[in-house]
């Protein structure tokens, strides 16, 4: 049975209050006063208390703009070349910080990491991410590499199924999963629902596990048990992403809590029964909080109590949405949280609209 031993985080240095983010969006948008409010309201009903980003940009104090010096009715945003420079400037960094988290709190090394599966839908090049990892960290030179793209935020799901396979298959086997996004490279200054929604949620962060094929550790750690994913394609217009000159370009429908509010409750039955576990068999909860609209749909739906849902709660309200790191943010906490113990049922959603879950079970 695979086990995940340890899960790390890193955040970017500028910090910005919610409503900091929000004087920034009023500044540039020419809204009516219908629309300023409805902005406000955005901001405030968000859940959101604080987002991270690699760049100062979005604190009219700082005055230190890198990117984005777009002001009211100037269309002139920087080109895809622009924000992919500054992602490979900062995103092996973010991800050695992350790395480095993770490793504190075990007693594996890197140079018994055998695997290497990097996460991204924010950035790409070639010679890769993951390539680069390995040469900042001097890992093994014959590690096997895997490299999982544009999946968005259920994309670290994937990664554990990943490194799950590995380590059945391998004994010994060792894998280092990191997920690295840099959401707001991509900001997109159109005034529409799409770029609004985006704006107000999306941030940068970055996270890191080690999966393993036995639990030779004492302390407490997350036994990876099943796997159950479905895909709905009349969602796939309300979530997506598509590479333009000006950046990537975010579809992000008001209509997607509608969609997983009528979806949940069969993906939810048929995983369990895939995972051969009864509802109440559930002790904990793991789900990615994509916005809160989402958390609420879901907790209203499936009858959750919102504490059992809390630490998906505090990631939104400390972080915003990470995209893929952001479900290892809710697991960090679930892993270190010593109350927590027994069945933990994880979800992720993303492009598709594809709806992953997950079972672990915490020792």
């Amino acid at each position: 049975m695979s086990t995940i031993i340890s899960i790390g985080t890193a955040v970017p240095s500028f910090a910005n209050d919610q409503m900091i983010i929000h004087k920034y969006m009023e500044s540039i948008y020419d809204g009516t006063a219908d629309e300023k409010k409805r902005l406000k309201l955005l901001y405030q009903r968000s859940g959101i208390g604080t987002r991270y980003s690699v760049i100062p940009d979005f604190n009219l104090k700082n005055n230190q703009q890198q990117l984005f010096t777009t002001t009211k009715n100037n269309q002139n945003l920087p080109s895809i070349e622009n924000r992919l420079a500054i992602y490979e400037k900062n995103a092996a960094q973010l991800a050695i910080m992350a790395i480095d988290d993770a490793m504190k709190n075990t007693t594996c090394s890197l140079k018994e990491i055998t695997h290497l599966i990097t996460v991204t839908c924010t950035g790409m090049s070639a010679p890769s991410l993951d390539l680069e990892i390995v040469e900042l960290l001097d890992l093994p030179h014959n590690i096997e590499r895997t490299s999982i793209n544009f999946m968005g935020c259920y994309a670290a799901v994937h990664a554990l199924k990943q490194a799950d396979a590995i380590c059945n298959s391998r004994k010994n086997a060792r894998v280092l999963i990191v997920c690295i996004e840099l959401c707001t490279l991509h900001f997109q200054q159109a005034n529409d629902h799409d770029n609004l929604t985006a704006n107000a949620i999306f941030a940068d962060g970055a996270a890191a596990c080690i999966v393993q094929s036995e639990d030779e550790e004492k302390k407490d750690s997350l036994k990876i048990k099943s796997f159950y994913s479905e895909i709905h394609t009349k969602g796939k217009q309300d979530m997506a992403w598509q590479i333009s000159s000006t950046g990537f370009l975010m579809t992000l429908s008001s209509y997607i809590p509608q969609l997983i509010k009528t979806n949940i409750d069969n993906l939810i039955k048929n995983a369990i029964q895939k995972f051969g576990i009864q509802y109440n068999e559930i002790h904990h909860w793991a789900i990615h909080p994509g916005g809160r609209k989402i958390l609420d749909v879901i907790g209203s739906q499936l009858n959750i109590e919102r504490s059992k849902l809390q630490h998906s709660y505090s990631v939104l309200n400390e972080y915003g949405n990470m995209s893929s790191p952001t479900i290892l943010f809710v697991m960090q906490r679930i892993l270190n949280d010593d109350t927590m113990h027994g069945n933990i049922l994880g979800a992720a959603f993303g492009p598709g609209l594809t709806m992953e879950t997950f079972l672990v079970n915490k020792n």
